[in-house]
């Protein structure tokens, strides 16, 4: 038998969800068993979703055996820190990912990824013990694909990465804005308003016109585009995303008929070809630029107002002047 006490960095959520993750390769069958038979909350019997308070005392009926293979974990290789830190404090750390690094991991790659990078940062500085911590990591609350640049949010502990999940999911809270060169030269402002439906065999998503009929797989998404600079059949384009959805900016700006250019998903063909033999671009030019704390909730209401800003990386940086700054002489479809 065990008894965990539970900590700030613990409360507040599902029994269930803590014991998936203090479990962490417990099958999920046996861990709502467990809950029926073999724990106890405070010395009572409790349901799968009650919630945890700090200060609880969870007792789990386990053997040592047990509880050391439901908790085994490999040793976290200690990459190096490919990252720029934007914005920092005892809450909240907003970073500058760099291109071909994965937020987080997934089925190929689980070592190399941003957020590993994160938690060895945090743990070389102190804050952040993950010996000490038995479900709470840090975490981005924002997610960029591999191959776009720009600001990530991560919450350091528990309660800011709860505030944080809410401000991002509602509206008002924190916009984000992005900087893309696409093809075409835009006159105006684009307001962007269609449903879009996700192929997982492709990691694609098709733009749909209309409003939403229950179709399965529908999805509402919201961009608008602002025109910062027009030159030679491209514009520069500042993004705001309204709502977050997978490739949204591509798959949208692409069907309203300025695709991003480098794009392999979306994109042009022929300019992306172009681009590629002359600026040595082989991926999307879209990068995560400026994050407006609009409003700010519970512990973290210092961050109303605040801005946070990363530069273009050096090759977008380069791409961007030598198309609206040099003057150069180039059409959509041709670079000279």
């Amino acid at each position: 038998m065990i008894c965990l006490t539970i900590t700030k960095n613990e409360e507040k959520q599902r029994l269930d969800r803590f014991l998936k993750k203090y479990l962490r390769n417990a099958p999920l069958s046996h861990i709502y068993k467990m809950i029926r038979k073999d724990l106890k909350l405070n010395g009572r019997r409790v349901s799968m979703d009650a919630p945890l308070a700090e200060g609880d005392c969870v007792t789990l009926h386990i053997s040592d055996d047990a509880l050391q293979a439901f908790r085994s974990q490999k040793p976290e290789s200690k990459g190096r820190r490919q990252f720029r830190i934007a914005y920092e404090d005892d809450k909240v750390l907003v970073v500058s990912k760099p291109f071909g690094l994965l937020t987080h991991g997934d089925k190929l790659e689980k070592k190399h990824t941003l957020s590993n990078q994160v938690a060895s940062y945090l743990t070389e500085r102190g804050d952040y013990d993950p010996c000490g911590e038995r479900t709470f990591a840090p975490a981005p609350v924002n997610r960029l694909d591999r191959n776009t640049t720009g600001l990530v949010i991560f919450g350091k502990t528990f309660e800011a990465l709860r505030i944080l999940n809410h401000m991002i999911r509602e509206r008002g809270y924190i916009g984000k804005y992005y900087l893309t060169v696409v093809r075409g030269e835009a006159d105006g402002e684009l307001v962007l308003r269609d449903l879009m439906k996700k192929d997982a065999r492709s990691n694609t998503v098709r733009v749909v016109r209309g409003e939403a009929d229950g179709g399965a797989g529908e999805r509402l998404m919201e961009t608008t585009a602002r025109p910062l600079a027009v030159a030679n059949g491209f514009t520069l384009m500042e993004v705001e995303l309204i709502t977050g959805r997978t490739h949204q900016i591509r798959a949208h700006l692409a069907q309203a008929g300025y695709p991003v250019i480098g794009d392999p998903k979306y994109g042009d063909p022929a300019v992306n070809l172009a681009v590629e033999r002359k600026y040595g671009l082989t991926t999307q030019f879209l990068h995560a630029h400026r994050i407006v704390f609009e409003r700010g909730e519970g512990e973290l209401s210092h961050l109303e107002n605040l801005t946070v800003e990363a530069p273009l990386p050096p090759q977008l940086a380069r791409i961007k002047a030598e198309i609206f700054d040099s003057g150069a002489k180039m059409a959509p479809n041709k670079i000279s």
